[in-house]
């Protein structure tokens, strides 16, 4: 994004909110957490969109009934889905993408001009996406993903996509609650010839990339999601926790000397996948070329300096 968007004005725009506003909204259970709206409602305001996005906060015994009223206003275009709504909030979409099928969640709602709802997902992509930026290996590695959540399903369904640069060699989950694991694994395995299982316990011992994609790292009191002294000394992390960085994972993989990185390039990753989705073409065509101007929004300051140095050292990410 070479042109005048990029000014210092442009880049201080606050979205403003009136009549016509087209409104979006990211449904969680908590909200505190997420980083979208200050991720795209500067987009907006950016790219001369009159469109913002809310957080709100719904409890999960609520969610179809919230979803389904939601949408009966005419102003709201479209939904964000968090934490813990990507599975159940399946229940209420007319049709979704293969990727959300295969996974068994989304994580965007949209509504059709005919008045459908449609689902599309896009953290798996974005992680995978992630993944390359940090120079990351996965083809022909073993991936250990903690938790089964939508969001691991996601994950899971993207590692194992065949790509031209190579596919995974096995994906393994493991989640606390019983049989959920599973669950995911035997829906990944339908369509993919990549290995995919439920993992017997946390125990990284024998991957070459974990991935957390638990809840665990969200409260400071949270216990670490694996033994991270049994990792490979060539193992590597990501730990998709969006709060409270460096996470104790990050903090723990790396007083290690192993490559640990946390989840916010995900999200940067997939944004241009969200603005197709909901028909910001325009920003989504920018964002392909060029993420600097939210990297630098969402990034806290103490990340930004380390990616400032990570030119001269062996992490070496990509030019976005």
């Amino acid at each position: 994004m070479n042109d005048q968007r990029n000014s210092p004005t442009a880049a201080a725009a606050k979205p403003s909110v009136s009549g016509s506003t087209d409104i979006y909204l990211i449904l969680g259970d908590p909200v505190e957490q997420v980083l979208a709206p200050e991720t795209f409602n500067p987009l907006f305001a950016r790219f001369g969109h009159d469109a913002l996005l809310v957080p709100v906060q719904v409890a999960p015994e609520n969610l179809e009934a919230f979803v389904k009223t939601a949408f009966l206003a005419k102003n709201i275009k479209g939904m964000w889905i968090t934490i813990p709504h990507k599975v159940p909030v399946m229940n209420v979409l007319d049709r979704y993408s293969d990727l959300a099928r295969q996974s068994g969640a989304v994580n965007a709602i949209r509504r059709n001009a005919d008045g459908s709802l449609e689902g599309g997902l896009f953290d798996g992509e974005g992680l995978v996406d992630s993944l390359n930026y940090f120079n990351m290996a996965f083809a022909g590695k073993k991936v250990l993903i903690l938790g089964a959540g939508g969001a691991a399903a996601a994950i899971g369904a993207s590692l194992v996509q065949p790509r031209p640069t190579g596919q995974v060699l096995e994906v393994a989950l493991f989640d606390p609650t019983p049989g959920k694991a599973l669950e995911v694994a035997q829906r990944l395995s339908i369509s993919h010839s990549a290995r995919v299982r439920a993992a017997a316990s946390n125990n990284p011992e024998g991957f070459d990339l974990v991935i957390n994609a638990s809840p665990l790292g969200l409260n400071s009191t949270d216990s670490l999601p694996c033994d991270v002294s049994r990792m490979a000394p060539h193992a590597a992390v990501i730990d998709i926790v969006m709060k409270n960085y460096p996470t104790p994972l990050v903090n723990a993989t790396r007083a290690r000397g192993l490559h640990a990185e946390p989840g916010f390039e995900m999200l940067i990753q997939q944004a241009h996948l969200y603005m197709d989705f909901f028909g910001f073409t325009d920003i989504a065509t920018a964002l392909r070329h060029d993420t600097t101007c939210i990297r630098e929004q969402i990034y806290p300051a103490k990340l930004q300096e380390e990616l400032a140095q990570a030119q001269a050292n062996f992490l070496q990410p990509r030019a976005a």
